[in-house]
C-alpha cells in the first residue's frame, strides 16, 4: 500500500512538472530570457527553499548543516550547475534532430544514467541489482518508442513542414549535443546523492532529500542567470524588467510555473519516503520520474492536439510507449 502511495505522489509531482509550460504561455511581452529567469527565482530558490525548511527539526538550521558537511555541499552545487548546463543544451538537441529523435536521445541519456551514476559515483554500486537495471532499460525502450512515434509524425508532414520542423538538422552535431545534454541533466540526480548526507537523523524520510534538493537547484539557478543574463545584454533586453504595467500579470504566471516544475522533486522525496521497504525502487526512483516526465508530456500533447492528423499506426506506437513508460514504473518492484 505504501509503495503505491509512493508512487501516486511521484506521478503527481511528474503531471505538475508536464504542466509547467502552460502558465508560460500566459506571460506577456517578455522575451524568453528574461521569463526563463523570473519563472527560475520560484523554481530554484523561493520553493526549494520553503520545501527544504520542511526537513529542519527544531533548534536547526540548514546553513550549519551545509557549513558542517563543506564537502557534500559543494559536490551538490557543482553538480547542480552541470545540470542547469543540461537544461539549456537540451533545446539545442531538438533544433538538431527535431522533437522526436532530440528528446529521446537526451531524455533516454538523462534517465538511465541519472539512475546508473548516482550510485556508482558514490560509491553505492551495490544498489544497482539486476531488477534496477532491466528497469533502465525498459524504459529506455518506452522513450524509444516514443521517439519512433515522433518520427512517424514527423515522416508524415509535407517537405516543406519538415524543413520548417527541423531546418539545422545535423545528426553528428545532433547527437553530441543530445548525449551531453541527457547527461548533464542526469546531474540532477548525482547531485543528489552525493547530497544524501545533507538531513538529520530527526527528518521526517519524506522530507531527507529536500535540503540536497535545495543546493542543487541553487547550482542549477547560477548556471541559467549567467546564460540569461547574458542573453539579455546580447539581446538588449533588459527593457523588460522595467515594463512595470507586466509585472502583476507576468509575476503570477512566473510564480505558477515555477511552483509546477518545482512539485517533481517535492513529490520525488515524499514519494522516496513511501518507498522506503524497497530500496531497488528508492534506487530506480530517478528512472521512474523521468518515466511519468514523458508520459504525461505525451499526455498533455494530445490534449493539446499536438498530434493531431498523425495516423492511427503512429498514435498506436505512441500510447505503446507510454504503456511501457507505466510499466517501467514499477516492474522492477515484480522482479
Amino acid at each position: 500500500m505504501y509503495i503505491l502511495l509512493g508512487l501516486l505522489i511521484i506521478a503527481v509531482g511528474a503531471f505538475c512538472q508536464s504542466s509547467s509550460y502552460v502558465p508560460i504561455n500566459k506571460i506577456k511581452s517578455w522575451s524568453w530570457e528574461s521569463y526563463w529567469i523570473v519563472q527560475g527565482v520560484f523554481a530554484w530558490l523561493v520553493f526549494p527553499l520553503l520545501g527544504a525548511l520542511l526537513a529542519v527539526p527544531a533548534g536547526e538550521s540548514l546553513w550549519a548543516l551545509f557549513a558542517s558537511n563543506p564537502k557534500a555541499s559543494l559536490l551538490t552545487i557543482l553538480f547542480g550547475a552541470l545540470w542547469g548546463v543540461g537544461g539549456l543544451t537540451f533545446g539545442l538537441s531538438m533544433r538538431y534532430l527535431g522533437v522526436a529523435l532530440g528528446q529521446s536521445i537526451a531524455l533516454g541519456t538523462c534517465s538511465a544514467l541519472g539512475a546508473i551514476l548516482g550510485p556508482v559515483l558514490t560509491g553505492h554500486a551495490s544498489d544497482l541489482t539486476g531488477a534496477v537495471i532491466i528497469g533502465v532499460v525498459v524504459t529506455l525502450i518506452g522513450i524509444a518508442i516514443i521517439g519512433i512515434a515522433g518520427g512517424m509524425k514527423s515522416a508524415a508532414l509535407p517537405e516543406e513542414e519538415k524543413k520548417k520542423a527541423v531546418k539545422d538538422f545535423n545528426f553528428g552535431k545532433g547527437l553530441v549535443v543530445a548525449l551531453l545534454a541527457g547527461l548533464m541533466s542526469a546531474c540532477f540526480n548525482i547531485g543528489l546523492s552525493f547530497g544524501a548526507p545533507l538531513t538529520w537523523a530527526e527528518t521526517k524520510p519524506i522530507f531527507a532529500t529536500l535540503p540536497a534538493t535545495l543546493l542543487v537547484t541553487i547550482g542549477g539557478f547560477l548556471t541559467n542567470a549567467i546564460y540569461c543574463f547574458y542573453q539579455n545584454s546580447k539581446n538588449k533586453t533588459w527593457s523588460d524588467y522595467g515594463k512595470k504595467s507586466l509585472w502583476g500579470n507576468n509575476l503570477l504566471f512566473c510564480c505558477l510555473a515555477g511552483v509546477l516544475w518545482y512539485s517533481q522533486f517535492f513529490g520525488l522525496s515524499l514519494g522516496k519516503g513511501f518507498l522506503a521497504d524497497s530500496p531497488v525502487l528508492i534506487t530506480f526512483s530517478w528512472c521512474i520520474l523521468m518515466s511519468l516526465n514523458v508520459v504525461f508530456s505525451n499526455v498533455w500533447g494530445i490534449i493539446l492536439k499536438e498530434w493531431k492528423g498523425i495516423s492511427r499506426k503512429a498514435l498506436a506506437v505512441l500510447l505503446t510507449g507510454i504503456v511501457v513508460l507505466i510499466i517501467s514504473t514499477f516492474l522492477p518492484q515484480l522482479i
